[in-house]
């Protein structure tokens, strides 16, 4: 309670500006004086309710330092500056005080009749204030029938003897003696409480019983016939046997709550020389009703069989903070009725099916904070009546022992991935742990009776199957914050992970890198209230982008730039603080709606503010004004127009490109159709010419079947009709029985042009190579570039410089390339009939598309 006094301080320094208080004044009910330098009560009005008077220099407190002040409650002088004297009577003008604060105020001399006059006080508080045995010898309390809370911690009290007035002070239930110096309380010490029942006695941090010797025999119970809900004899340094002394001492008084934190019972960790508790060490509490028992922060390594054998009515044991590393077999056997057991903060490693059998009722254990890796499968699974389950902040890589209860703590363990069983929690706790699949939040949300599911900083990133969308009817908040959604989103995966989430109302997404929302990612959360995207890197919001019945949004320290007003229109609260919010004219529309909005935006106005320009960086958008934002708007309106013309023009000029180079063959059989129509009338004519053919075809007879249907049939004349070459090739025009090279040599210099067919057969074949010297030899006699070269296939370069007479032409002429794309195909053969049917020598480049031709 030595804190008290603080706290109640703080309490009304905060709500004094509220109320309107300014220091060291009255506002007629509370009187706020502290740290004004008084020497000596002030005249306060007699409707004073709370006088508030510590941190000054009084020094004497008598019955005239008060105005009469029948209203008075609240009376503090506690830490003054000075050493206080407090004489007779001192408080009689105070009638109906109720609470007197001199806690922390340095005693020189207290009259033992200071608190006479009194009848009304509640709660009297003398912690930290130099007292001895006296306040409790000689009588300081007498006639205070109302007094029910006694705080004398901290102080130099030596001695517990009570003066028999404390018999009369039929409203005690709370009596402190917190860190002042007992060493010893026997029986006829507290003799004036016996037959009271106490809510609280605190003996804590005195040496209790650890540094004499006790002569349990003389100084027997010093509890008998007492009730005591709360007995506080922690931090005194008790041994195993100091306690089980004390146990057996106390047998028969009925204390509920035993708080024995804090001692030095057990081995420890690397220690043998110091006894643990045994099954004798609480027997002697066995008949004292504990139901709460406190063995925290202590040095206990194995818990052996039976140790609480004896506490059948136990129903919260608290063994936190020790180095408890062993469970012996049937360690807990006897405590039918305990509900909560708290191992947390322990050295525990392994945990075995045999660990909590004796706990048939047990609703509640909490072993966060040991360094458990390893669970047997049936651990928990006897215990029928567990319904939370703590295993935070340990080592754990699967589940798989889990039972079918309703709370469930897994986070700060190292699980990468979720076995496939089926739980029945409606909480589940799985933060800090190392899941990266979003299969697992899949998996989670197909549990039955989920409502709360939180999975903050695991490493949600992938989405490695593909899933329907998952109906939850039940999970109600959903935490995904400190994730990292975006490496998931961004791959077009997993968009549909809230689809089937109706009833939820809660979503946390922050510190997630996002940067951009999946399109209708939050459609279907009817029923969602509060959504938070804090702490991530969006830059824009649109409409749509939110639930339909959102209330709360947190955008908090996002990149928002110029954000539409529109989007926040429909919500109750929104924070939009520490974005970068560009202060042009774009934002005079957002600027307008902060100002007038009926939302309420959380934070201060200094916290939303301008990121660019430079010149308004850091100044508050409430504190910017929007004129002259109008006919800028206006010009940027005409301007955005003829950006909007212009780029409509250009991606006409651009398809027109696009299709002109794509559909090149689509665009040629128009053109040809239309030159049909437009030149039916004029009939094609050729000049007659001196020679047999217009071309001979030389090529590899094992690419025949393929020159048949790319060249012959849509150009030669005994193809079709409608074709306009007469070409020669081997295989049709080769005199049968005549020499080869005799019909390789009329074939080529009866020919206007001789076309070969360069493919990967024709560089094996040794007549087509001595066909192409032929026709090479020819085209430098007449000089007439009568050889045309088509190169077939993926042919490279080298391939083609290997053989020396190719080399030659390909170093000096240009030759072709069979287009790889079909549409092409058509507009090839039509420039390729050109080129054949062309007389004369030519000096220029021939007419054939680009793309078509290659030179060495």
């Amino acid at each position: 309670m030595g804190d008290h006094l603080e706290l109640v301080l703080g309490v009304v320094l905060m709500v004094s500006p509220v109320l309107g208080i300014s220091p060291c004044s009255s506002d007629g009910r509370i009187a706020l004086y502290r740290f004004c330098n008084l020497t000596q009560v002030p005249n306060v009005p007699n409707t004073t309710e709370n006088l508030l008077l510590s941190f000054n220099y009084i020094k004497t407190v008598a019955a005239s330092s008060f105005p009469f002040l029948e209203q008075l409650h609240l009376l503090e002088l506690g830490s003054q500056f000075t050493s206080l004297t407090i004489h007779e009577e001192a408080f009689r003008n105070l009638p109906n005080l109720q609470v007197l604060d001199l806690g922390k105020s340095q005693l020189d001399f207290l009259h033992p009749d200071a608190f006479q006059g009194l009848p009304h006080l509640f709660e009297l508080r003398l912690f930290g204030c130099g007292l001895s045995d006296a306040v409790l010898k000689d009588g300081y309390f007498r006639n205070l029938e109302s007094l029910s809370r006694l705080d004398l911690s901290m102080n130099r009290i030596h001695n517990l003897s009570l003066h028999p007035s404390f018999r009369e002070l039929n409203s005690l239930k709370s009596i402190d003696f917190f860190l002042n110096q007992v060493p010893v309380v026997c029986e006829h010490d507290l003799q004036p409480l016996q037959g009271k029942t106490l809510s609280s006695l605190r003996l804590a941090s005195n040496h209790l019983y650890s540094r004499v010797s006790v002569d349990w025999g003389r100084c027997m119970n010093p509890f008998r016939n007492m009730v005591l809900e709360t007995l506080d004899v922690s931090n005194n340094g008790w041994t195993v046997d100091i306690t089980g002394n004390f146990s057996n001492a106390i047998r028969g008084s009925q204390v509920s709550n035993l708080v024995l934190a804090h001692h030095t019972m057990g081995a420890g960790f690397g220690f043998h020389n110091i006894k643990e508790p045994n099954q004798n060490t609480f027997a002697g509490l066995a008949s004292s009703s504990v139901r709460r028992l406190d063995l925290s922060h202590g040095f206990i390594f194995s818990l052996y069989s039976r140790l609480f054998e004896t506490l059948t009515e136990l129903k919260l044991l608290n063994i936190a903070h020790n180095k408890i590393n062993k469970i012996a077999e049937e360690a807990f056997y006897g405590l039918n009725n305990l509900q909560v057991l708290n191992m947390s903060y322990n050295l525990l490693g392994e945990l075995y099916n045999s660990n909590f059998r004796g706990l048939p009722n047990v609703t509640y254990i909490d072993l966060q904070k040991n360094h458990i890796g390893i669970i047997q499968d049936n651990t928990f699974t006897i215990l029928k009546r567990l319904q939370t389950l703590d295993l935070r902040d340990n080592a754990l890589n699967t589940i798989y022992f889990i039972p079918n209860i309703s709370t469930i703590f897994l986070g700060g363990n190292k699980l990468v991935t979720l076995p496939g069983i089926k739980l029945t929690a409606n909480f589940i706790q799985l933060s800090e742990n190392k899941l990266e699949s979003l299969d697992d939040l899949y998996f989670l949300l197909q549990f039955p009776h989920l409502q709360i599911l939180i999975l903050n900083q695991n490493r949600l990133s992938s989405c490695t199957q593909n899933h329907a969308p998952v109906e939850s009817l039940s999970l109600e908040q959903l935490f995904l914050g400190e994730n990292m959604l975006q490496l998931a989103w961004e791959t077009g995966s997993c968009w549909d992970i809230f689809k089937g989430l109706s009833r939820l109302q809660v979503l946390y997404l922050n510190n997630n890198y996002l940067n951009f929302l999946p399109p209708g990612v939050f459609s279907s959360l009817v029923a969602l209230r509060v959504l938070s995207l804090n702490s991530n890197k969006l830059t824009v919001l649109s409409p749509g982008d939110l639930p339909p019945n959102l209330e709360r949004l947190d955008v908090s320290r996002n990149q928002l730039l110029s954000p539409d007003p529109k989007i926040f229109a429909s919500l109750s609260f929104v924070d939009i603080t520490h974005n970068k919010f560009i202060c042009e004219c774009e934002l005079s529309t957002f600027i307008r709606w902060l100002n007038q909005t009926n939302v309420t935006i959380f934070g201060s106005h200094a916290d939303i503010y301008c990121m660019y320009p430079d010149s308004l960086a850091g100044t508050s958008l409430y504190s910017l004004s929007t004129e002259g934002c109008d006919e800028e708007q206006s010009l940027q309106s005409l301007k955005f127009s003829f950006f909007i013309l212009f780029t409509i023009m250009l991606i006409l000029f651009l398809m027109t490109v696009l299709i002109v180079t794509k559909c090149q063959g689509a665009c040629f059989l128009c053109y040809k159709t239309a030159q049909r129509l437009v030149c039916k009338d004029q009939t094609e004519t050729r000049e007659s010419d001196t020679y047999k053919y217009d071309a001979y075809l030389c090529f590899s007879g094992k690419d025949f079947e393929w020159v048949q249907n790319a060249l012959l049939k849509p150009l030669d004349t005994q193809y079709s009709n409608q074709n306009r070459l007469k070409l020669c090739f081997e295989e049709r025009d080769f005199m049968p029985g005549e020499n080869r090279i005799s019909n390789i040599h009329d074939a080529v210099w009866s020919s206007r042009k001789t076309v070969c067919l360069v493919s990967r057969h024709f560089l094996r074949d040794g007549w087509c190579l001595e066909a192409f010297s032929y026709a090479q030899s020819r085209g430098l006699a007449a000089l007439d570039r009568a050889l045309i070269m088509v190169v077939v296939g993926s042919l490279p370069q080298y391939q083609l410089m290997k053989h020396e007479s190719i080399r030659g032409f390909v170093q000096k002429q240009q030759y072709l390339r069979w287009p790889e794309d079909l549409q092409h195909v058509d507009w090839f053969l039509h420039k390729l009939s050109q080129h054949i049917l062309k007389k004369g020598k030519e000096k220029k480049k021939d007419n054939i598309p680009l793309q078509f031709i290659a030179t060495s």
